[in-house]
């Protein structure tokens, strides 16, 4: 499966400069975040292709303004082709707002969901705005990483972590892909990139958690 990824800033050569051909191999889009909700509805429509996202900590647009035709995956595990996706968005608190959480009510929320990812059996990818602690950080408040993220990557063991938040040009020693402790492969999908995930990764699953998803799958 090829995952178109983006996250912070509409690219140019996805929406002024758009040409098909440059998503013509993507499967399915994610966004992580900070993006127009316009932008979004422009790639569904022109690609018709499956996209899913979470917020971003500017996206408080989008309850007046989601994005039409496409899957809103915060705070729950999404499943597409068989890959359990789970989407955490918002930032480390840095003043008053719905969409940052501070280390613990992020940890709160992850307890929320996980009776979720226990029920699918795991998570194959997990999608989030702000990075985990110590995976392409920064050292001021608004970019810090969570901690709480590294204990759900160690206890789950995802085989993808996709963020955004930190942009290329906030630091000299920005890294697209980073490996965390636990194996699982990082990308920072600052602006937008192509990731390739094989799907059979992600196939070991209970019968109990197969059912689970198909009863979710027809709510969606």
């Amino acid at each position: 499966m090829n995952i178109l990824a983006i996250a912070d800033i509409e690219a140019n050569a996805l929406w002024d400069y758009y040409s098909p051909e440059r998503t013509q191999d993507a499967d399915l889009i994610i966004s992580c975040g900070d993006l127009n909700p316009d932008y979004l509805q422009f790639l569904v429509s022109m690609t018709n292709k499956k996209l899913l996202y979470i917020y971003g900590n500017h996206d408080t647009q989008y309850e007046e303004n989601p994005p039409l035709g496409c899957v809103n995956i915060d705070g729950r595990v999404y499943e597409h082709n068989g890959v359990r996706i789970l989407g955490l968005g918002g930032c480390m608190k840095y003043k008053k707002s719905k969409l940052m959480f501070t280390e613990n009510e992020m940890r709160r929320r992850i307890l929320k969901v996980t009776p979720q990812i226990a029920l699918m059996g795991g998570i194959d990818i997990l999608v989030t705005h702000a990075p985990a602690a110590g995976y392409g950080d920064l050292e001021d408040m608004p970019h810090w990483g969570y901690r709480c993220f590294n204990d759900l990557i160690e206890r789950w063991k995802p085989k993808l972590m996709l963020h955004g938040h930190v942009h290329q040009t906030y630091s000299a020693s920005f890294k697209r892909t980073m490996t965390h402790a636990a194996g699982t492969k990082i990308h920072n999908c600052y602006s937008y990139c192509n990731i390739e995930y094989d799907e059979s990764l992600g196939t070991d699953r209970s019968a109990l958690s197969r059912v689970y998803a198909s009863l979710r799958k027809q709510e969606d």
